[in-house]
């Protein structure tokens, strides 16, 4: 498969600033990240809340503009100039996570899922319309004709997140961003919107980067995975071995975290028991060594995301022997 996206030593940092006092801290949001997605892919990233997934969502599209490092498009960098821009925002969709947010309510659906063909003057208007009932009918919005109509306070929840990847589908993008796609709805369509996800990207070649918290739903739809944490890779590849034979400690610990709808797991051994955070800059060392339970004086220092078997990539000293696996 021939690469469509590819991210170099990404960097965004903010300046936050204290409440009581004059104080500012550096919040390193994105620190080097550097991945690469392949035309077809799923490319998941995930990680706990805060740990910088969103933020490079925002650096792809170029919504914020990074410290440094590179998002290179179709074998072009992506610069901050209106036909670079223009380029990146046709050819990559957002999914948002939230249906209620992401949509003007004030619109008819129609309008909703028409308005990225009329911003880069796709087709005529009669080409226009026809694409935005075809969209709806890919999405399973039925009756379309009659929905179209409608107002996004008329629909279910299910139905705004359709309408949603309508929007994001009806210019045929060669990448699509998911953040958190399905974490609003109910449990009970979950499965059915990424089932409809995973359809749509098979029958149109679609590159996905899906963005969750969630590693039971990421191993599903997923393909390749990267474990981020505090704006760092922690560990890196195709999402099997790393879910089912995590290397680095906070890989594991994510998965001790998943509940356990087996009574019988309840009492299952967790292998990694985090540590209370130590009063020490988080950002010196390993990200994770305030929390890790096998850090050592070695770890004061930052290891670097290495390669190692099976298309692995892993930023630890203290690699894990034994393992734990996503049922």
């Amino acid at each position: 498969m021939s690469e469509i996206l590819k991210v170099e030593g990404l960097k965004k940092y903010f300046v936050k600033k204290s409440l009581f006092s004059s104080k500012s801290s550096i919040v390193k949001a994105v620190d080097d990240v550097s991945f690469s997605l392949k035309q077809g892919e799923v490319f998941v990233i995930a990680g706990e809340s805060g740990s910088g997934k969103s933020t490079i969502a925002r650096l792809i599209l170029k919504s914020i503009e990074p410290n440094s490092g590179k998002v290179i498009f179709n074998g072009e960098e992506i610069k901050n100039d209106s036909k670079s821009l223009e380029k990146i925002r046709m050819q990559c969709q957002m999914i948002h996570q939230d249906p209620y947010d992401s949509i003007n309510p004030r619109m008819k659906i129609a309008d909703i899922i028409l308005e990225p063909l009329d911003i880069h003057k796709v087709g005529t208007k009669e080409e226009r319309k026809m694409r935005v009932i075809e969209a709806m009918r890919e999405v399973r919005l039925e009756p379309a004709e009659e929905i179209a109509k409608k107002y996004p306070h008329m629909l279910s929840g299910g139905q705004r997140q359709r309408v949603v990847l309508a929007r994001a589908f009806v210019l045929k993008p060669k990448v699509i961003i998911a953040d958190e796609p399905v974490s609003m709805l109910d449990v009970s369509i979950r499965a059915e919107i990424l089932e409809l996800m995973h359809e749509m990207q098979q029958k149109h070649d679609i590159s996905f980067i899906y963005i969750t918290h969630d590693l039971a739903t990421a191993r599903h739809f997923g393909q390749r995975i990267a474990i981020l944490y505090l704006g760092k890779i922690m560990e890196m590849g195709p999402i099997g071995e790393v879910l089912l034979h995590p290397k680095h400690p906070y890989t594991q610990a994510l998965i001790d975290a998943l509940s356990e709808p087996d009574p019988e797991n309840l009492h299952r051994e967790k292998k990694i028991r985090i540590n209370e955070p130590l009063n020490i800059d988080v950002y010196e060392g390993c990200r994770f060594r305030a929390r890790c339970p096998y850090a050592i004086e070695k770890c004061k220092e930052e290891p670097p995301l290495e390669g190692i078997e099976n298309k692995r990539d892993v930023a630890c000293f203290v690699k894990l022997e034994k393992n734990n696996s996503v049922n």
